[in-house]
């Protein structure tokens, strides 16, 4: 069975009193991916939407009621200083905020840019770069205000947001894998393809969630939900440099949805061509 953890929720009045609680839905820096992940719940969502009040969800309704909120789902990360200001208005007008998706959670695919020439980006990419205000990183929401529950993933998984929603409304506990993908891989009878075809797969060190879709279909797993509790990145870089890859490649799989989340949590450890891996002092 699998490990998971009951994140503690505050109820709010509200809820406590069985009366429909307010949401809202936040975008920041993204792609509405995760939003759009909201929206596929479809028949799911009809009944969801029945037991609660929408207050404003620019992507599906143009009814914007004012706070403050008893629901908040956050996505996207803090890129400028006005989403800075904002997020921190958005966390005085919810009882509950609920961060969704890698950006939100760990400063999605943009963070990319964290610690390099974003002016020199800026006068690459733009014809006017002087009209793009942005700051010169790309952070989850948990840098900036306090988070009550981070769903994860690169989108986040429809049924993880369902059972969000139905704890909070129902006032159950919620429970959440702190596992590996591994673990996904093992319920489903599917073959490891790192062992048994080569394949590059982080999965070892990726909290599950996803039900191992890249691996079901013999791709190995690109890190959607982030790092696992516990995950022991070193010893994974010792493993993908025995299927060839050098300190630069496993950096490359590493970087992704969630690099910042993983920079956190990898020991490092670089390739020193000989077919093993040199550990980073």
């Amino acid at each position: 069975m699998q490990d998971t953890t009951a994140p503690r929720i505050v109820w709010p009045d509200r809820i406590v009193r069985g009366e429909p609680p307010t949401l809202a839905v936040w975008k920041f820096a993204s792609c509405d991916g995760c939003q759009l992940s909201i929206l596929d719940c479809e028949d799911e969502l009809m009944a969801v939407a029945e037991r609660v009040a929408i207050s404003y969800f620019p992507e599906a309704t143009s009814g914007m009621v004012d706070g403050p909120y008893d629901v908040s789902l956050v996505e996207g990360s803090i890129s400028t200083d006005h989403d800075a200001e904002r997020i921190v208005e958005i966390r005085r007008q919810s009882s509950l905020l609920v961060t969704i998706g890698a950006c939100a959670t760990a400063g999605g695919i943009q963070a990319l840019r964290n610690g390099r020439d974003v002016d020199g980006f800026r006068s690459i990419v733009y014809a006017h770069p002087e009209f793009v205000d942005t700051l010169a990183t790309s952070t989850p929401i948990v840098d900036h205000v306090s988070v009550d529950l981070e769903l994860r993933g690169c989108p986040i998984d429809r049924t993880q947001l369902l059972q969000t929603l139905a704890a909070v409304l129902d006032r159950h506990a919620l429970r959440l894998p702190t596992t590996s993908v591994c673990t996904e891989c093992k319920e489903r009878d599917q073959i490891c393809v790192m062992v048994a075809h080569g394949e590059p797969c982080i999965g070892p060190v990726t909290q599950a969630g996803c039900g191992a879709l890249c691996p079901a279909f013999h791709r190995g797993c690109y890190g959607c939900f982030g790092p696992m509790e516990s995950p022991n990145v070193p010893a994974l870089r010792r493993r993908l440099a025995l299927l060839g890859l050098d300190g630069e490649g496993v950096d490359r799989l590493l970087h992704t949805f969630n690099t910042a989340a993983f920079a956190r949590v990898d020991g490092g450890a670089v390739g020193c061509g000989d077919g093993l891996a040199e550990e980073r002092p």
